[in-house]
């Protein structure tokens, strides 16, 4: 489906909830290749959100998975016009290493058989896994050679939804956005090693052998002092031969060695201007005969499908208002109410915390109230365990030959038996 916004301009793609498609599972298609177990993805708002129906997207749910899904839309090519992608990403779970990019697609995909190795036009998006990688991916396919950027992009790597946003413009120039402001932006062919050098350094030419580069050389009139050679170690002169020390039996002593204080080290001549010095050679450079201008690097002949094709430790991540366009304002737009969206995800965030931090100081003084019980049982137990049995009395009166006193006590309670 292509929807007409603006004169001349078309949206592609825009699912989401509350756009065309609202991330309809029948329009996006679940691949089956090479006996892997791909991991599911569910729609959901996720545990923290501003509006629970419109902020639902399609989250990873299972951890140490790959993850392949995909959806076509009407084929065109970008001859003469913007490419922009764009879409959101919600790393809840605090990612610790997984993807969140897309890649764009020819129609020559099978879908269901949609893997790593596929090959793709446009790979777009943040790529997280532990504190050194942190990056926004953007990798172009050119002359069926993936190419990756020459700059580094950091992504954003908390816990609530950000927009990426990548354009592409017939004058091959480009524009990364997060959140709707502007990253990085440059040109394609500066900022992607998608054509040869046009310079080359001239093979026919070298350095001349009389060519001197050395700023400094030693001074030629330097000579060493004539007391500068000294050991860089001596016996030490405090050190004395143990009374105990048999030279017979323990070999001839000797002193231990320690660092001398008037070692200098290896002499060096000073250095001096050196008045031969031409400076470093540069190398020329020719034009490059491999090299030809292109002036449709930007160019797309084909693009009909989208797909998230991820490897995820931890799952969690929710994808959301996936664009394909040509037109800057429609993207534009269509993040009128992202700020609301995140400001929203902030409190519900916080309130959730909030209520998972008393629920766990509740179970806590639960667990020590039990515990206390249990102390106040032991005790309980510990109390009688310690009341001695008659048998031990009766040995110790025994021990204690107290005859006299065991005996009537004996007769006594034998009576009051009867």
């Amino acid at each position: 489906m292509v929807s007409i916004y603006g004169e001349n301009r078309r949206v592609y793609l825009h699912a989401g909830k509350g756009n065309s498609g609202e991330f309809d599972f029948l329009f996006w298609i679940h691949a089956f290749s090479n006996g892997k177990e791909f991991g599911k993805f569910v729609l959901t708002a996720g545990k923290f959100f501003n509006n629970e129906e419109e902020d639902k997207g399609i989250q990873t749910s299972q951890d140490a998975r790959f993850y392949a899904l995909s959806r076509k839309f009407t084929p065109f090519s970008t001859e003469g016009k913007d490419l922009v992608i764009q879409f959101t990403v919600k790393h809840e779970q605090s990612i610790d290493c997984g993807g969140g990019y897309l890649k764009v697609f020819d129609c020559s995909l099978n879908q269901e058989d949609m893997h790593g190795e596929s090959p793709y036009r446009v790979m777009f998006g943040p790529d997280i896994c532990g504190p050194g990688t942190k990056k926004v991916h953007v990798i172009l396919n050119y002359k069926d050679k993936n190419v990756l950027i020459n700059k580094e992009i950091r992504c954003k790597d908390d816990v609530y939804t950000h927009a990426y946003t990548l354009i592409i413009k017939p004058d091959n120039t480009y524009e990364v956005q997060i959140d709707g402001e502007k990253v990085e932006s440059g040109d394609l062919e500066s900022d992607w090693d998608l054509l040869p050098p046009k310079k080359i350094k001239d093979p026919e030419a070298k350095k001349p052998e009389d060519w001197d580069d050395r700023p400094t050389i030693a001074d030629p009139d330097d000579t060493k002092p004539e007391d500068w050679d000294k050991p860089e170690h001596i016996p030490d002169p405090e050190a004395t031969k143990p009374d105990d020390w048999d030279d017979e039996m323990d070999g001839e002593w000797e002193p231990p060695m320690i660092d001398n204080p008037e070692y200098k080290g290896e002499w060096q001549p000073k250095q001096i201007d050196n008045p031969a010095y031409k400076g470093p050679w540069i190398h020329p450079e020719v034009d490059n005969p491999e090299y030809t201008p292109d002036s449709e690097i930007y160019k797309q002949k084909e693009i009909c499908t989208v797909g998230f094709d991820l490897w995820q430790v931890k799952s969690g991540t929710i994808f959301d208002n996936v664009l394909i366009t040509d037109d800057v304002k429609y993207a534009k737009d269509a993040l009128s109410g992202l700020k609301e969206r995140q400001d929203g995800e902030k409190k519900a965030k916080e309130e959730l915390d909030k209520a998972e931090r008393e629920t766990a100081a509740a179970e806590e003084k639960k667990d020590d109230n039990e515990d206390d019980d249990d102390n106040d049982d032991d005790e309980d137990a510990d109390d009688e365990e310690h009341v001695p049995p008659v048998e031990v009395i009766i040995l110790f009166l025994l021990s204690q030959k107290n005859i006299n006193v065991f005996f009537p006590l004996l007769q006594e309670n034998d009576h009051d038996e009867l």
